[in-house]
């Protein structure tokens, strides 16, 4: 199984999901490994009257094996329903990578 079906996996079944996009960007950054960049875009009824760090703790906690290997990095975008609403359904774009080899 692919680290990213196991983060949909593990995720789904953690949190009320209302929408879940996982997008491997590992192809952005230096280095030969696939699967350790990751970008999260979650929306859930269970992020209401948290804030952005305990939503973020929320999300390491059911990833959290996940989180010590294989996954380097994972950005996070992390909605409620309403603000999703807000943002029109779209989550920002990722920089590009500047580390490493990269120039």
């Amino acid at each position: 199984m692919s680290v990213q079906d196991i983060m949909e996996q593990k995720l789904g079944a953690g949190l009320n999901v209302q929408h879940m996009e996982i997008e491997n960007e590992s192809h952005m950054h230096s280095g030969p490994a696939t699967e350790s960049h990751f970008k999260l875009t979650l929306v859930s009824d269970d992020f209401a009257g948290k804030r952005l760090v305990q939503r973020h703790q929320l999300i390491y906690g059911l990833l959290s094996d996940e989180m010590q290997n294989p996954i380097h990095a994972l950005a996070m975008h992390l909605y409620t329903p309403e603000e999703w609403q807000k943002r029109d359904g779209a989550s920002p774009l990722s920089p590009q990578c500047m580390g490493g080899s990269k120039t």
